[in-house]
């Protein structure tokens, strides 16, 4: 039997590295030597973990044999790190808390209750779209986030100082998926043992589904509950079972005019529908030479929505490329070096061997959206118009026109008085004033339109793109209507800072795209309020308003409870239909505005070609912006001010309707009572399909007439004060109250 410890020394440079070596068992094992990369990582990670009590040497062969090993085998995973946000953070610290205190009751030193894994934990989640279209919005909205979460930042922080392999992140340092890409990726981590000096894959879980989006920078890594990402930071394993590996080989080039986040709409909707669910996806093949990291990272970033569980891309020139640009050039020799010794530095001269090859061609993808309510529903830009009208009449929500079909928009506005209601083209029409201004709302009206989302702010091709259409919708006279809730927020500060030295961010807030701070914002379903006028003629004439956001998710009800159709797209999409101003638009076909003359404006007329956008992210996009950016992110002041100390126990508040101890230990006895069978059960509820997690645990608004709702006011809150679903998981008595809470759910 050959040495599965399979040590060796790796000498880079001068300086020499401890590895586990597939190389040398492939000598044994040749099936290595074929393996999908991602395949090859969990390898090594098997190898050096390798106890005999949670990994021993059959487990280690079932995965070489991966592709002929029962699937229902398990494997065992020590992930290096774990990031988390802080919704599903701050239920996680609550719990490591109260397992401290039980622990310490039980007469335990609660010091021996600590991390045994590095845990980053960014604060992302929390910061609602309060202000907008204002240069001052980022800091009220800010301010407001610090007012609301007070008692949950000063836990966080208390996690910090008190446990160990502990960092937290301050409100506005940025997007956990778009940092991690940015700042926290290493893709080959090194430690000290015993003197010496190991290198090996750096691997993560995090606390939140699109923590894949590192894929796309040759990690591994993926999202997993909170209990599992508990048991992991506690000193436990993660168990899988062995997967199938679906290969996608990529071929071609983005035609003119397609945009990354096409792409990922494209993938997700092709495989969707070849069910990949619960699938290890790897992608290969020679358009890997066309698609750079953030290309990449907006692809991976989506593997939760096309069902499988990563989306990974092996390690090329691309990632080394990447590093560099992201001021991680020292890590790029030893990066190389050990890929190519371990078999993973991607080689086009031969294909791994998959359990199913899926075929996909650049060059077939067209300008998409995704909508009206799941992310895998792709519908190509110029069917949008006639796939909403089809959604009206399915909706019954079409009616008898009460005016001539030639009628034009202009003559409704002219001749309709404030507040009336009329039917045309089959929509119904609300005359409306907006800040002394006279509008037609209707059926298909832009709500919100939002640049948010790790998923696009992360790229600068789409982000480039979008300044740039701005900047020419600008000079050309058009402008987005003051009602339409238009928001920035990007993943980063790195953002910010290459848009205002190309000089594009005037020409956004020009339109109403103001930075509105660095968080998930209306992608998490934190979109805020719309405008009290907006909200209650919507309500009031039922009509179906549209979103339009550079998201990853558009579920029932997830972007506000008032718009009732979302749909994804790239930010440079985004711009448009806030110009345009309806989602019923052929933008192929039909002008998005007029100019200053009075003359047609089409998107052809907007559109940057990929030499303007690539020419703007050679001159502005540079290495010393990431580290400029990076080197602060940790300062600042409110957060420095929180007055917390390190303490063994956390200082629970009685009266705390955010944080309250986790129940699981009252009334504990060390002698468990065996479990019983449970009889006589019901069913309590009954759903159709497509049930998300959104449906299961809404993250977003708590309608006072839902039982959390009524939980908050029966102990003192205000319908004002109630914040989000997520921003109170610290409180059991909440989150429970919640569960099955969205308000399209049918039972």
């Amino acid at each position: 039997m050959v040495d599965l410890d399979a040590k060796t020394i790796l000498k880079i440079k001068n300086e020499n590295y401890l590895i586990h070596s597939l190389k040398v068992i492939a000598k044994t094992y040749q099936q290595i030597e074929r393996m999908p990369f991602c395949i090859k990582i969990l390898l090594e990670n098997m190898l050096r973990h390798k106890d005999d009590v949670y990994i021993n040497k059959y487990d280690i062969l079932n995965l070489i044999n991966f592709d002929k090993t029962d699937k229902s085998k398990a494997i065992t995973f020590f992930p290096e790190r774990v990031v988390m946000q802080d919704f599903t953070g701050v239920p996680a610290i609550v719990d490591i808390a109260t397992l401290k205190d039980a622990y310490a009751f039980l007469g335990g030193d609660p010091k021996r209750v600590d991390l045994s894994v590095p845990v980053d934990l960014i604060i992302d989640h929390s910061i609602q779209v309060d202000q907008y279209g204002t240069i001052k919005a980022m800091d009220y909205n800010l301010a407001k986030e610090y007012k609301r979460n007070m008692e949950r930042y000063e836990l966080i922080k208390w996690a910090s100082l008190s446990l160990k392999n502990f960092r937290a992140f301050p409100p506005n340092a940025g997007i956990v998926h778009q940092v991690n890409l940015e700042y926290l990726g290493e893709v080959v981590k090194t430690k000290k043992i015993n003197n010496e000096k190991m290198a090996f894959f750096d691997t993560l879980i995090g606390t939140d589904s699109h923590t894949t989006m590192i894929n796309g920078l040759s990690i591994f890594g993926f999202g997993v509950g909170g209990i599992e990402a508990e048991a992991v930071i506690l000193g436990e394993p993660y168990y899988m079972k062995i997967p199938n590996v679906i290969g996608v080989r990529l071929k071609g080039k983005l035609k003119e005019g397609s945009t990354p986040t096409d792409l990922a709409l494209s993938i997700t909707n092709e495989l969707r529908k070849n069910n990949v669910v619960d699938s290890f996806v790897e992608y290969f093949g020679p358009a890997l030479n066309h698609l750079s990291v953030p290309d990449r990272a907006t692809i991976s970033n989506m593997s939760p929505e096309y069902g499988s569980t990563v989306g990974f891309f092996p390690i090329d020139n691309q990632t080394l490329e990447y590093l560099e640009l992201t001021n991680r050039s020292h890590l790029i020799d030893l990066i190389e070096a050990y890929a190519k010794h371990q078999g993973v530095f991607y080689d086009s001269s031969y294909e791994p061997e998959y359990s199913k090859i899926i075929d996909f061609d650049l060059s077939s993808v067209e300008p998409s959206l995704a909508g009206p309510s799941r992310p895998q529903d792709k519908i190509i830009l110029k069917d949008l118009k006639r796939n909403f009208d089809e959604l009206l009449n399915k909706n019954m929500q079409s009616k008898e026109n009460t005016l001539k079909n030639e009628t034009s928009i202009d003559e409704l506005l002219k001749n309709m008085k404030l507040g009336e209601v009329k039917v045309y083209n089959k929509k119904k029409f609300v005359k409306i004033e907006f800040e002394n201004e006279e509008f037609l709302l209707s059926d298909g009206s832009i709500a919100i339109a939002a640049i948010t989302s790790c998923t696009n702010t992360s790229n600068p091709y789409v982000m480039i793109g979008a300044g740039l259409l701005a900047k020419k919708a600008v000079e050309l006279g058009l402008s987005v209507k003051p009602y339409i809730k238009t928001s920035l927020a990007p993943g980063s500060w790195v953002v910010d800072e290459y848009l205002k030295k190309a000089n594009l961010l005037p020409y956004l807030e020009a339109l109403r795209f103001h930075v509105v701070g660095h968080g998930c914002t209306t992608c998490i379903g934190n979109s805020g309020p719309l405008h009290p006028v907006i909200e209650e003629v919507v309500k009031k004439e039922n009509l179906i308003v549209a979103s339009v956001l550079s998201g990853n998710r558009n579920f029932e009800a997830r972007i506000n409870n008032s718009v009732k159709v979302n749909y994804l797209a790239s930010p440079m999409l985004v711009v448009a239909f806030a110009l345009s101003g309806n989602i019923d638009i052929d933008m192929t076909t039909e002008p998005l505005g007029k100019d200053v003359n009075g003359n047609n404006v089409f998107l052809k007329d907007l559109w940057p070609s990929s030499y303007e956008i690539n020419d703007y992210i050679s001159k502005y996009l540079k290495k010393d912006l990431f580290e400029d950016k990076y080197a602060t992110i940790f300062n600042d002041k409110i957060w420095d001010n929180l007055k917390v100390e390190a303490t063994d126990l956390y200082k629970w508040q009685n009266n705390s309707t955010y944080i309250k101890k986790a129940p699981y230990f009252d009334n504990f006895k060390i002698d468990i009572n065996p479990i019983s069978e449970i009889n006589n059960a019901r069913v309590l509820a009954l759903f159709g399909d497509s049930i998300t997690t959104d449906h299961i645990s809404p993250a977003g608004k708590i309608p006072k007439d839902y039982p959390a709702g009524n939980y908050l006011i029966h102990n003192g809150v205000e319908e004002k004060d109630f914040n989000t679903y997520g921003s109170r998981r610290g409180n059991h008595e909440v989150l429970t109250r919640g569960t099955f809470g969205n308000v399209r759910l049918k039972n």
